[in-house]
C-alpha cells in the first residue's frame, strides 16, 4: 500500500540533498575564505584589489574541494572510515600536540627552532608510518616527543648562532 504521493518522495530527496550540499558548500567556503585572509593575504599577496582576493577565493574553493574529492576516494581504499581518519589524525596530531607543548612547557625555544622541529618530525613520523611496523595510535606520541626533543636541539645550535650575530 502507497501511503506517500509520488511528488513527496521527490522533494523530501530533493530537500535531503539541498541539505547536504548546502554544508558542503559551507564547509568550503570556510576554508577558502581561511587560507585567503590568514596565509594568501598576510604573506603572498599584501596590497591587492578586492577582484584579486575574489578570485583567489574561488581558485581556493576548487583546491579544496579537490583535496575533499581525493580524501574520499582514498577512505575508500581503507577497512572502515574511522581506522582511516584515525589514521590520518595519528599522521598530523603528534606534531601539532608538541608544537602546543613547547609552545606551554618550553618557553624559551624560538619560533623558528620550532617551526623547523616539527617540519622535521612529521616528515619522520611519515616515514615510520610507510617503513616502519609501528601501530598507528603510537604515531601521536611519537610525533610530540620528537617536535618536543627537536626544538630543544635546534634551539641550543640556532639559538647560539643568533646571540653570536647580535
Amino acid at each position: 500500500m502507497n501511503y506517500l504521493p509520488r511528488g513527496i518522495v521527490g522533494l523530501l530527496l530533493a530537500v535531503v540533498f539541498s541539505a547536504a550540499w548546502s554544508s558542503t558548500a559551507s564547509e568550503l567556503s570556510a576554508l577558502a575564505t581561511t587560507t585567503v585572509v590568514d596565509i594568501y593575504r598576510r604573506s603572498f599577496a599584501k596590497e591587492k584589489t578586492d577582484k584579486h582576493y575574489l578570485r583567489a577565493s574561488k581558485f581556493f574553493t576548487a583546491l579544496w574541494g579537490l583535496i575533499a574529492i581525493v580524501f574520499a576516494m582514498t577512505a575508500g581504499l581503507a577497512e572502515n572510515l574511522i581506522q582511516f581518519v584515525n589514521i590520518i589524525g595519528s599522521l598530523f596530531y603528534g606534531t601539532i600536540l608538541g608544537i602546543f607543548f613547547v609552545a606551554f612547557f618550553m618557553k624559551n625555544i624560538s619560533g623558528n627552532a620550532v617551526f623547523i622541529a616539527a617540519i622535521i618530525a612529521e616528515a619522520i613520523i611519515i616515514a615510520i608510518y610507510n617503513f616502519g611496523d609501528i601501530a598507528f595510535l603510537w604515531l601521536n606520541p611519537i610525533g610530540c616527543g620528537l617536535v618536543m626533543a627537536l626544538a630543544f636541539v635546534l634551539e641550543m645550535i640556532i639559538g647560539k648562532k643568533t646571540n653570536a650575530e647580535i
